[in-house]
């Protein structure tokens, strides 16, 4: 395996692994949190061999094929979302206690990607990337724009990739860097640093099969004296901070982790419909319909109710080599047609049901389990990308459009509080907990 394949293999891989809001406290007190924020070099780099990256922020993608404004949806305020042709006001109108708006890059002008936040007032950025510039950990105060470098990310040696998954807990922060050392197998080596600063120290080698086929490690979660990962095509294992070898979580042996201690399991378009909490046993499985395709968070599914059709159709003569019994211009063939019959957010229970916007993102996480990016067509038909909250019914714009070549930077945000992208010269950091 190539690096670059080995690079692509980790951007592109779209395990779900998510996490919890971060209340106050910078050191003893940073509560365990995590969402997957790949480094944007990475992003950077593969975006040279795909179409579209998957990334955080400022990661430049195919611009939305929204094709109409949401339809009304109403929430538990009986507010109702625009209607078609008419677009929500900016964020920082509908949700000004939420919305922070920083420079984009730091006072000495290096770039830096948002990772998570360690309390109310104070954000874990990253600086640096794989070609050749060194990785620093820094806090930004939100309140002061003060930064503070962390640590340094030790740099890395033989055929390897940079820091990623960051997560905090305890007062230590963690990540990961997958390893190639001539004549050793593939690795994940997990790192750690108190969040006050310090030299990071190496916690384990996670072994690593063939990353194409099996991706790497993710759901990077701290829980209390350890650190908890899972493999990318199934399992659960932890590890001491102290250092020593990992251990399976017992019963989470095809597990992924969603929000520690709940872990469960993928059944096809059925994402967390099963989860399993890890510390007691508690076993707590959505209620689904025949035909729904959902993403489940802990108390929340959202998805869609699908009805799928096999229709006959024809299709002509050509030079492929398909092997069907071909007339003399035209071959038979059958297709697989989809209609959506609702969009819906509702309780793991069944109960609370929600109609959602028709063109709400359905692979992504909803923030919070609340907030939900949906697809808009603005003025001239220009993709416009807002933000729906399920609880109230409304809506803002991120105020994000496509640029001159039609590529439209997508949010970086996960399940947790966090949502961040940059606009020009200042960066978006929407803390989503502060929406009441």
């Amino acid at each position: 395996m190539t690096d670059l394949e080995d690079k692509l293999s980790r951007v592109l891989s779209g395990a779900a692994d998510r996490a919890p809001q971060a209340p106050a406290g910078l050191t003893a007190a940073v509560k365990a949190r995590h969402h997957r924020r790949r480094a944007r070099a990475a992003a950077v780099l593969a975006a040279a061999a795909v179409v579209v990256v998957a990334g955080g922020a400022g990661t430049a993608v195919s611009a939305l094929r929204a094709t109409a404004a949401p339809q009304p949806a109403t929430g538990a305020t009986g507010e109702a979302t625009p209607s078609a042709g008419e677009l929500p006001p900016p964020i920082e109108k509908v949700w000004p206690q939420a919305v922070h708006k920083i420079p984009a890059r730091l006072p000495d002008g290096r770039a830096y990607y948002p990772q998570l936040l360690l309390d109310d007032r104070t954000l874990l950025v990253m600086t640096g990337g794989p070609d050749g510039d060194r990785q620093f950990l820094w806090s930004y105060d939100l309140e002061t724009g003060a930064p503070r470098q962390i640590a340094e990310i030790p740099p890395t040696k033989g055929s390897a990739i940079f820091a990623d998954d960051v997560a905090a807990g305890g007062g230590d922060i963690v990540w990961w860097a997958s390893y190639k050392e001539a004549g050793s197998p593939r690795v994940a080596r997990i790192w750690t640093v108190p969040a006050t600063g310090g030299r990071p120290r190496p916690v384990t080698d996670v072994p690593l099969g063939n990353v194409m086929k099996q991706g790497h490690i993710n759901g990077l979660t701290v829980a209390g004296s350890d650190v908890v990962f899972a493999y990318e095509k199934g399992g659960v294992y932890r590890v001491p901070l102290s250092g020593g070898r990992p251990q399976p979580v017992k019963g989470a042996e095809r597990h992924h982790v969603l929000r520690w201690p709940w872990v469960g399991v993928h059944h096809g378009k059925a994402i967390f419909s099963e989860l399993l909490n890890a510390e007691t046993g508690e076993r707590r499985d959505a209620v689904l319909k025949a035909g729904e395709e959902v993403r489940c968070g802990v108390e929340r599914c959202a998805g869609m109710a699908v009805r799928y059709k096999t229709v006959k159709v024809e299709r002509p003569r050509d030079r492929s080599g398909k092997e069907i019994k071909c007339g003399t211009r035209r071959c038979p063939d059958t297709e697989r047609t989809q209609t959506v019959l609702r969009r819906f957010v509702r309780d793991r229970d069944g109960s609370g049901e929600r109609e959602l916007p028709t063109n709400f993102q359905t692979g992504d996480d909803a923030g919070l389990e609340r907030f939900f990016k949906v697809d808009v067509m603005g003025p001239g038909d220009q993709p416009v990308l807002t933000l729906y909250d399920a609880d109230t019914g409304r809506s803002a714009d991120l105020g994000i459009r496509p640029d001159a070549k039609g590529a439209m930077g997508i949010p970086d945000g996960g399940l947790d509080r966090l949502m961040t992208y940059p606009i020009k010269d200042e960066m978006y950091v929407l803390d989503l907990a502060a929406i009441k």
